[in-house]
């Protein structure tokens, strides 16, 4: 490596870019998925993280090797790393340093990051657990989503659009003492959807707790914080928010999201229907005009 760096700060992004052009395209490949599925190699062995990756064994230690870690384990402790250290202002400092004070490149770098993470939602193992989501989502009588921050904002849409189809929900986006309100009501059978990333910070543990202690279901959304909880929650959707040295984005969050608002209206068409008919006659009442609002052909 000679990224002029101390090897201990050598994020796994940027021993992965280094490498790329000196490695076979079979090495180039397996680089790319440690790089974009982190969860993945955190929490599979060595044969599972291959088949993934439509692979060999022999590749997969071969291109930790060839990225400069003596194996798998020192692999997953740089991940680990990469993805539990660094603030919001070192994430921005090393995307804008990567693209190299290039105005033009900025979009195009965006748009790859967003690939990236997509790219996560195509394999097969995803699909599957994303159908197991929506059926936990869909038949436990109340749902609660929980994330804090920007996630916060997302979970609030959740929210939104949930209750839209008809589907209680409840939004968990306050921290600190103000989370308890939310979480008082939640009830045994009821689902958490819980958007949220390493490290495991306090307000997550809480909800863990409570989820634990009063027997709720938790589906993870989020990559980086899977290694910590799997064995605490009933499913992972691993959703990158972009590479880990950098700003965190949270368009393939949404994209998931989105999928998910489709397939729950999809459980249960009539209901969904019933339910936006429900709105758009509240919309009138509220505001006479509403339904003739919009472009007349």
């Amino acid at each position: 490596m000679n990224t002029g760096l101390p090897e201990a700060d050598i994020t796994l992004d940027q021993r992965v870019e280094e490498a790329l052009p000196s490695m076979s395209p079979a090495e180039q490949k397996m680089a790319s998925f440690f790089r974009s599925q982190k969860a993945a190699v955190l929490l599979g062995s060595a044969a599972d993280i291959a088949q993934q990756a439509g692979t060999s064994d022999a590749t997969v230690v071969r291109t930790a090797r060839s990225l400069g870690f003596d194996g798998l384990s020192s692999l997953r402790a740089a991940i680990l790393a990469d993805l539990t250290t660094g603030g919001p202002e070192a994430r921005l400092k090393q995307t804008l340093e990567d693209l190299n004070e290039n105005p033009d490149g900025i979009l195009s770098h965006v748009l790859e990051e967003h690939r990236e993470s997509l790219q996560v939602m195509e394999s097969a193992e995803f699909a599957d657990a994303f159908r197991h989501a929506v059926q936990l989502v869909f038949a436990a009588p109340r749902r609660f989503v929980f994330g804090i921050g920007p996630s916060g904002s997302v979970a609030d849409y959740v929210c939104l659009q949930f209750n839209r189809l008809g589907l209680p929900t409840t939004a968990l986006s306050d921290s600190g003492v103000a989370l308890a309100d939310g979480l008082l009501t939640a009830r045994k059978g009821d689902v958490i959807v819980m958007i949220a990333y390493a490290p495991v910070y306090r307000e997550i543990s809480v909800v863990l707790d409570y989820a634990e202690e009063h027997e709720l279901t938790v589906v993870l959304i989020g990559d980086s914080l899977a290694p910590f909880v799997r064995k605490r929650v009933a499913e992972v959707l691993p959703v990158p928010r972009g590479r880990a040295d950098h700003l965190s984005m949270h368009g393939a969050t949404i994209v998931l999201i989105e999928a998910m608002i489709v397939a729950l209206a999809a459980q249960d068409r009539d209901a969904a229907f019933a339910s936006l008919k429900k709105l758009g006659e509240l919309r009138g009442a509220i505001d006479k005009a509403w339904l003739k609002r919009g472009v007349k052909r």
